[in-house]
This record gives C-alpha cells, sequence and structure tokens, in this order.
C-alpha cells in the first residue's frame, strides 16, 4: 500500500496538467450528475408541498349537535392516517367562502352552508387507495352526510409521483453510467502514458493486483476530488438560480457527503474497468 501510494503521489508530480485535467474531466460530469440530482430533489419537494395539500373533507347533516361533531372528531384522531383534523361550523364556512369567492358575496347572503370536519393525511398515506379507505370509514358515521376529497386531482398526482420515479431511477443510471465512462477513459490516459512502465513491471514478475493498486488509488482520489467539485458547481448554480429565479432545495449535509464518497467510488469503478482491460491488452502482446 505504501510503495502505492508513493506511485499516485510520484504521478502527481510528473504529471501535475494531467492529473488536474483528470480531476476536471471527473468533476464536471459528476456536476451533471449532480445538476440532475438537484432537479429529482426539488422535483419530490414540489410534489411534497403539493401532497401536503391533500385532505379529504367531510361534511355534516343539517342541525349535528356538538356532542356528535366532538365524539366524531375523537374517533377520527384515532386513525392512524390522519395528521391533523379540525371542525369548520356553518357560520365559519359562510365566511370563508364570502372570502374566498368575493365576486359572489352578494349571492351569498342568507345562504346556509353545512359544517364540515377537516382531516390532514400524514405521509405515507396520500396515495389514491389510503385516501379512498380513510372517505370510505368517514362515510360509515351517521353524522356524516357527504365525503370529498377531489379524487381525480389525488390521481393524477399520484400518477406524476410515479412516473417521476421512474423516469428519475433511469435517468439517474444512466448519468452515472456516462460518468464511468467517462472516468474510465480519463484514468486510461494516464495508463496509456505509463503503457512502458506496465508492461516493464510485467517483465520482472509483478502481480496484477501490484499494477492495479496505484491506478485504483489514483481514480478514487480524482473521484473524491472532482465530487467536491462538483458539490461546488451545483452549489454555485443552486445559488445563482435561488437569487434569480425561484428558490431551490440543495443537497443536504448527508447527501454532500454521498456524493462525494460516490464520486470516489465512480472513479474506483473506471479504474477498475479501464485498467484491467489495458493489462488484458498488454498480458496479450506480452
Amino acid at each position: 500500500m505504501r510503495l502505492a501510494l508513493r506511485e499516485v503521489v510520484l504521478a502527481f508530480r510528473r504529471a501535475p496538467l494531467l492529473a488536474m485535467l483528470g480531476v476536471l474531466t471527473i468533476g464536471f460530469s459528476l456536476f451533471a450528475f449532480g445538476l440532475f440530482g438537484l432537479v429529482a430533489i426539488n422535483i419530490r419537494s414540489a410534489l411534497r408541498d403539493i401532497e401536503d395539500r391533500v385532505e379529504i373533507r367531510a361534511f355534516l347533516v343539517d342541525n349535528a349537535r356538538d356532542a356528535q361533531v366532538e365524539e366524531l372528531i375523537r374517533n377520527i384522531v384515532n386513525f392512524p392516517e390522519v395528521a391533523d383534523v379540525g371542525y369548520v361550523s356553518p357560520d365559519s364556512a359562510l365566511q370563508r367562502a364570502r372570502t374566498e369567492l368575493e365576486e359572489f358575496r352578494d349571492v351569498m347572503e342568507g345562504t346556509f352552508l353545512p359544517g364540515s370536519v377537516e382531516l390532514r393525511l400524514r405521509e405515507g398515506f396520500r396515495d389514491p387507495d389510503r385516501v379512498e379507505q380513510v372517505s370510505r370509514k368517514l362515510e360509515e358515521f351517521a353524522v356524516v352526510d357527504e365525503v370529498r376529497y377531489g379524487q381525480e386531482w389525488v390521481e393524477k398526482l399520484h400518477r406524476i409521483r410515479n412516473i417521476a420515479g421512474v423516469v428519475g431511477s433511469v435517468l439517474g443510471a444512466v448519468f452515472a453510467l456516462v460518468a464511468v465512462i467517462i472516468i474510465g477513459s480519463t484514468i486510461r490516459m494516464a495508463i496509456l502514458a505509463r503503457t512502458r512502465e506496465i508492461e516493464i513491471m510485467r517483465l520482472v514478475g509483478a502481480t496484477n493486483w501490484f499494477v492495479r493498486l496505484p491506478y485504483l488509488i489514483d481514480g478514487a482520489i480524482k473521484g473524491l476530488l472532482g465530487g467536491a467539485l462538483a458539490v461546488l458547481l451545483a452549489w454555485g448554480t443552486a445559488t445563482i438560480v435561488s437569487r434569480n429565479l425561484m428558490a431551490t432545495t440543495f443537497f443536504t449535509g448527508e447527501q454532500i457527503v454521498l456524493g462525494v464518497l460516490a464520486g470516489g467510488l465512480l472513479g474506483l469503478l473506471g479504474s477498475w474497468i479501464s485498467v484491467g482491460r489495458h493489462l488484458r491488452q498488454v498480458w496479450r502482446e506480452a
């Protein structure tokens, strides 16, 4: 291991421009991957904000007694799917309608609106099936006259989330593959520059692992440096977008660390593939 690290340091000293070019190439390839990750995170955040608005409204029968409403709320609080529940009295419902539909304020004079109970569901319980199950449970109460939750809207939102998840996974895999190919090509440039040295090591009896190790360490280090550079570039891009276009969500601290480590892993993988391919070629020619 000490010899391998020494070889890596010497390689950086012998060809610093080539080493920097490798780091920059890896950094920009991971930057493209990071931008995709930022887009995916912000889309997911936007969908989560929309999902937070998913609510079920149970309209109550006319002249519902306070005791019946209190009993209904006590039962609803025990639903595992429910995050929050609130009662809207007939007067409050009418006042809200007049505020939200001010152009129809005159028409609503003397209008009676039924009281209702509004439910907000916990995260993970907002898919169409769960929402429908809660609605059916509400309909079983005698004090509930009608239940509405915007079924078509909830189903469309769920489809959009599923499509975004599938597309995100596929594109993420493609970007990762492209990053591995670019990193592998970058490492291969360094290997080709030292072909003669590898051939000499082969002639003196060096094992495959002994030859591989410096390049694997080199690839991992370049991947880590490229990952850090990609994070900086992504942060700069997100800052510019937030200041000039719209507020964006950036990676968390854990995601940043995982991103840099992923850069090192991709660099290691790219080096492994490139070194293995080149060594097989050298062995055949030897």
